[in-house]
């Protein structure tokens, strides 16, 4: 219980005081923990594994013991005709087999010959047995051995479901971090120009600028903060995507505060988090993805259909024997000498309905092996495109980043020259609006590296701790 407590006070700390207003970080993956513990898909998904239980729990019910009893009675015109009793205690096995405990007691004027049993009753013990269609394949075998399968393969559904919340979530998230990386870009500049303005303007009054650097610095002033508020408002519709996300326990959704921001730092830790680092792809095992297995488990099901079907080709051949006897309490009185048999046997002469089935199981198993083949070779294709593009923005992200210090260089010394006379305040503001550009677009880059890497987490579908 402890341990549940502590992740619901610090979450309820992030997003519901309004007390405080010092900066909060939530990191990637806190951000997914909640997710995954408290979104209402997530709590759906596993709804998916109780259902398969719960049928599973039916499929057993085929091979309860049944208590079975028949009780019939006439009495008309002061006559009792007949007063027939015929309890049973069955038990189904794996096998076409039947165990059979019964009591018969009848009684009456018109009693048929066939019916009349010793005073006191008639008890019998004894068994059924399928010969040949049901013996080593029935519905009620088939039915148990599908729903062990069908857990294990909603098991697997289960963790694609709750993956492709989780890579939603994720996707959110990296949009929330770039608004937030693009409104900081914004305000630092934001800043620059403001400082700027302030020092020509001072200029201008004492007669050291003219007055129309003072024009430009306010124009680029005023470029920033639209820029800003453009950035600002973009956060802010990111923040409330994101808050789709977080919820309470007591399914209660939550409005993330604006005192809580994304980690900036989270390059460091995405492989980490999502469980998608080189090491993991070289060692990776495609047959134990979740998509492959739940194709296996449904190949599996559909192929104790076929064999079912297969079956019902034979034909249907149920043998009784029961033992009889008044004093069941003595063992001895249960002999070859005494007893009740039958033989019921039953073939359709063209059996179309039989082999129709056959051939439609034999279709979906069919239809699934190819579905099989065509998931792996998907699977593992897309993993080597995304591999290849991840290494592509490595790259791209070296060439952005010696951009963004050249520019940062080159504003420098533009700021230099222009203090000291040898330069324009139009040179240093092209200036600088290269070097914002440069950092959006690796801004721009960075969220398209993170969203490549939720792309191979989907892929992937790992399990998140």
């Amino acid at each position: 219980m402890r341990f549940f407590l502590i992740p619901i006070c610090f979450f309820a700390s992030l997003f519901t005081s309004a007390q405080s207003d010092s900066i909060s970080v939530i990191s990637l993956s806190e951000y997914l923990g909640y997710v995954k513990s408290f979104h209402p898909i997530v709590k759906q998904a596993n709804l998916i594994i109780n259902e398969s239980e719960a049928k599973l729990m039916k499929a057993r019910g085929a091979f309860d013991p049944k208590l079975e009893a028949d009780y019939d009675r006439k009495k008309f015109d002061g006559t009792e005709y007949y007063d027939k009793l015929n309890a049973a205690f069955k038990i189904p096995t794996w096998y076409g087999v039947e165990l059979k405990g019964s009591f018969e007691e009848n009684d009456g004027v018109y009693l048929s010959e066939e019916s009349k049993v010793p005073e006191g009753g008639l008890y019998s013990a004894g068994v059924s047995v399928s010969l040949a269609q049901g013996f080593l394949a029935n519905k009620r075998m088939t039915t148990l051995k599908q729903g062990k399968l069908f857990v294990n393969q909603a098991k697997a559904d289960r963790q694609l479901l709750v993956n492709n919340i989780l890579y939603e979530a994720t996707i959110t998230y990296f949009n929330w971090l770039k608004t937030y990386n693009e409104k900081r870009v914004y305000e630092d500049f934001l800043e620059n120009a403001a400082m700027r303005f302030n020092g020509i303007k001072k200029n201008y009054e004492v007669g050291e600028m003219p007055a129309i650097d003072t024009l430009e610095a306010r124009i680029a002033l005023n470029d920033r903060k639209l820029n800003l508020e453009k950035s600002n408002i973009k956060y802010i519709k990111a923040s409330l995507e994101l808050s789709n996300y977080l919820w309470l326990n007591d399914n209660t959704p939550i409005e993330i505060k604006d005192n809580v921001i994304p980690d900036t730092n989270t390059l460091e830790t995405i492989d980490e988090t999502l469980n998608t680092s080189l090491l993991n792809l070289e060692d990776l095992d495609l047959e134990n993805h979740p998509k492959l297995q739940s194709l296996d488990y449904k190949f599996q099901s559909l192929t104790l259909e076929k064999r079912l079907q297969l079956n019902n080709l034979l034909p249907k051949i149920d043998l009784q024997y029961n033992f009889l006897s008044q004093t069941p309490e003595v063992m001895q009185s249960f002999s070859t000498s005494a007893y009740k048999s039958g033989l019921n046997i039953s073939f359709p002469l063209f059996l179309r309905k039989e082999r129709a089935d056959l051939k439609l199981a034999k279709l979906k198993l069919l239809d699934t092996e190819f579905e099989i083949q065509s998931t792996r070779i998907t699977l593992k294709n897309k993993i080597d495109a995304i591999t290849q593009e991840l290494d592509s923005y490595i790259i791209q992200n070296n060439y952005t980043n010696t951009i963004v210090a050249d520019y940062n260089t080159m504003l420098n010394a533009e700021e230099r020259k222009f203090f000291l006379g040898e330069s324009s305040l139009f040179l240093v503001n092209s200036r600088e609006s290269k070097l914002i550009d440069a950092k959006l677009k690796a801004v721009e880059l960075e969220y398209d590296f993170f969203k490549t890497k939720a792309t191979l987490f989907n892929v992937l579908a790992p399990p998140i701790e």
